[in-house]
């Protein structure tokens, strides 16, 4: 972090207190509330000066005429990670979060359990991604014709899981040709798992058409009907509605932008997706997420496994004024929780 080597003990203390102050109270913090702090060891001149030098630094900004200052999005991240303490979780938390999570139903249950207990503890928007099929690899596809055109895909996976879906292609197949379809797919993928089975059907879309011959290309568009858009890599969301109370989110052109990217769901999993090869808490604050729609907001996410492979990801969103250092333990421990309520039971 290259602006932290500017700076003194004297300066990274300063800038934690001005952080930890205006993620309490969301007012800009001025110089005579950070000399409280410092028992009067430090004179208004001296913090206004170290102030000065933050606000250089691109660590702190003055809004609107204000004679406080509040932290910028870099500013949060170098507080994130050098200056925070996180928290170990009270034990009362700790046992509001398990209960929930201990006795699950079934998959979809628990994960709306989750990210429904994240919203709840954090008083923010929690999410849980679906946990993934992707492990699975298939087995066999088959293509049936239908009537008024479509198609009924059955594909089998190595966990025998027969998957059936009705597709609509854009053009007529002869029980021949989706016949020569399926078996051009089971030689090519049979298994390989879903999810590289997806990698490779969206690359070969983008591909240059000419090295393949119509019946592949066929073949490929109603794989890719059946597989691809068949998984969304859903999301389950909870407590959106909580973020309409943090004034820094009330605009309502901003709270309609934030709606939005939650419904289409499209920009969230791009970025919950950049959370699954990551190892630990990662958090993405304003615009380090790289959608507008997130530039007031911070997410703090955890991958979550099932026999040791990464199935999915959960985390919470609120402003980028957020209490991380108990966040991140909130998020950290569900994300335990859930792995070890989706484990199988030996």
């Amino acid at each position: 972090m290259g602006n932290s080597q500017n700076l003194n003990d004297r300066s990274l203390q300063l800038l934690k207190n001005l952080v930890e102050r205006y993620i309490q109270s969301g007012q800009p913090v001025g110089s005579k509330a950070l000399a409280q702090d410092f028992d009067a060891k430090l004179s208004p001149a001296t913090i206004r000066n170290v102030m000065a030098d933050l606000e250089e630094l691109g660590l702190i900004y003055s809004p609107h005429h204000s004679a406080g200052r509040i932290p910028t999005a870099t500013g949060y991240r170098l507080f994130v990670d050098s200056l925070l303490t996180v928290k170990p979780l009270a034990a009362q938390e700790l046992s509001y979060l398990s209960q929930g999570l201990e006795n699950p139903n079934d998959n979809t249950d628990v994960v709306a359990i989750a990210s429904k207990v994240l919203s709840d503890v954090t008083q923010m928007a929690g999410i849980v991604t679906i946990p993934r099929r992707e492990m699975a690899c298939l087995s066999h596809i088959e293509f049936l014709p239908l009537s008024h055109n479509r198609v009924l895909v059955i594909f089998v996976t190595d966990e025998q899981e027969v998957h059936n879906k009705i597709i609509q292609p854009s053009k007529t197949f002869s029980p021949a040709e989706l016949q020569q379809a399926a078996n051009y797919l089971n030689s090519v993928y049979a298994g390989r798992s879903l999810s590289s089975v997806r990698d490779v059907l969206l690359t070969q879309m983008q591909q240059d058409h000419q090295k393949l011959n119509q019946g592949m290309l066929d073949a490929i568009n109603m794989a890719k009907l059946a597989l691809v858009d068949e998984q969304k890599e859903d999301y389950v969301l909870s407590g959106e509605t909580n973020l309409m109370s943090f004034s820094e989110l009330s605009d309502m052109d901003r709270l309609k932008q934030l709606f939005e990217a939650f419904n289409q769901k499209h920009s969230v999993i791009q970025l919950l997706d950049q959370c699954l090869t990551a190892d630990g808490v990662q958090i993405f604050i304003g615009e380090e997420s790289g959608y507008q729609a997130f530039e007031q907001c911070s997410l703090v996410t955890s991958t979550y496994s099932v026999n040791d492979e990464v199935v999915g990801v959960l985390g919470v969103i609120g402003p980028t004024r957020m209490a991380y250092q108990k966040i991140i333990p909130f998020v950290d421990v569900t994300a335990k929780l859930l792995g070890a309520a989706l484990n199988p039971k030996s």
